[in-house]
């Protein structure tokens, strides 16, 4: 299972659809907490994060994940726009695993979902 902290209308509906194409099963949490708790209660195999978006706290909602022993081994990838880098920096300071331009993640999200599907 993969978890979704994105609120953006357009990215939802990308990752839903092309998760539907690949059968990759994906919950969307629209808050820091909600997020939280479906990663207590489901540990997804990858958490996406959009990086720009101050309704879900991206950044604080990772700080809780990779603090957490349980947790913390849960692979993140956040997207952010690219000339944002003060908030790209802020997202690997914060412990975001991977960090990919808007447009990067756009491109390679079958190959993200794909992946998560069968983590290695």
């Amino acid at each position: 299972m993969v978890l979704a902290i994105v609120d953006d209308l357009m990215f939802s509906s990308k990752i839903r659809t092309t998760a539907a194409q690949l059968g990759v099963e994906v919950v969307f949490a629209r808050s820091s907490p909600a997020a939280l708790e479906a990663i207590r209660s489901a540990a997804p195999s990858l958490v996406i994060l959009d990086l720009n978006s101050p309704k879900t706290d991206p950044l604080g909602t990772v700080a809780a994940l990779k603090q957490d022993p349980s947790t913390r081994s849960i692979r993140t990838i956040g997207y952010a726009s690219h000339v944002q880098t003060d908030v790209i920096n802020a997202a690997r300071e914060a412990g975001v695993d991977e960090v990919l331009a808007r447009s990067a993640f756009s491109t390679r999200l079958a190959d993200i979902l794909a992946a998560a599907q069968y983590p290695t």
